[in-house]
């Protein structure tokens, strides 16, 4: 992971293992929300992100231009069902404890990241309603919150993106998943709506702790 670091352009990289989430969190995904049965990568053990000023950084040159190191190439070839995807941020909102964080750092030790695409035309439209009128405000006053960042794709399969950063995995559970991604469960609810019109890729959404660089 430090040779993607020194890569011209790149401005942080994180590396993020999977965790499972709470009981609601796992009704969620098994009720609610859609998976895609098209052979995309199924891989959903680790995530990595790179970050950079614009989602061109990644094509010049692009990643499979670069002359990898052989030891990551090995890592890489450890992990079957790789998938991969460009996003650029469409909106991001700061949190309360987006001040703990150093500017331009890297996102934070616990994450849920969704990749997702809509049903239907109509549903993009309602998607975009949802995220600037709920989820993001309640992003922005969430105890435990770093910050949220609304992504939309450049290329791959996934055409929406979602990095909701926590302060930790306990803070996640408390303020985010039960009181508030368990909306979701509603079906009277907006949530409900938007949730069950999504296309999830393997995995998704993400609930991750950074394993690079070290959570200190």
């Amino acid at each position: 992971m430090p040779f993607l670091r020194q890569i011209p352009g790149y401005a942080w990289v994180a590396h993020y293992r999977h965790e499972d989430g709470g009981a609601k969190m796992k009704r969620v995904e098994e009720t609610v929300v859609g998976r895609t049965d098209e052979d995309i990568g199924s891989g959903s053990q680790y995530l990595l992100l790179v970050g950079a000023p614009s989602a061109h950084t990644f094509f010049k040159p692009s990643i499979k231009e670069i002359a990898l190191p052989g030891e990551f190439q090995k890592t890489i070839s450890l992990r079957p069902g790789l998938r991969e995807v460009i996003f650029t941020e469409e909106a991001r909102v700061n949190g309360p404890a987006a001040s703990k964080e150093g500017p331009g750092s890297v996102p934070g030790p616990a994450i849920q990241m969704g990749t997702f695409r809509m049903r239907t035309v109509e549903q993009e439209f309602e998607l975009a309603r949802w995220y600037a009128q709920f989820r993001l405000p309640y992003m922005a006053q969430m105890p435990g919150s770093i910050a949220a960042r609304k992504l939309v794709g450049v290329a791959g399969w996934a055409k929406h993106g979602v990095l909701y950063e926590f302060e930790s995995l306990e803070m996640r559970l408390k303020h985010f998943e039960e009181p508030h991604e368990s909306l979701s469960l509603d079906t009277t609810h907006w949530s409900s709506r938007i949730t069950g019109n999504t296309v999830h890729t393997p995995g998704s959404p993400t609930i991750g702790t950074r394993i690079w660089p070290p959570v200190r």
